[in-house]
């Protein structure tokens, strides 16, 4: 009777490690794809900026192109 309470015990106590186990690698996994995500934000904004930059850098071209245009007319 008494083997049969520990090696219940012991069962128990290896599901709770184990379930133990699957929450620390589902907390890993959720870290990892938040940590993806927050990468993926940071490339869309640095592309976001490098589209404005050059956009701006066109638009000061043309401005200066039209000016240059209206001075030689």
């Amino acid at each position: 009777m008494q083997s049969i309470k520990l090696s219940e015990r012991s069962r128990e106590r290896g599901e709770r490690e184990r379930e133990s186990r699957e929450r620390g690698r589902e907390r890993e996994r959720e870290r990892e794809r938040d940590r993806r995500q927050r990468e993926r934000e940071t490339d869309r904004q640095e592309i976001e900026r490098e589209r404005d930059r050059e956009r701006e850098e066109r638009e000061r071209r043309e401005k200066r192109e039209r000016a240059r245009e209206r001075v030689e007319r």
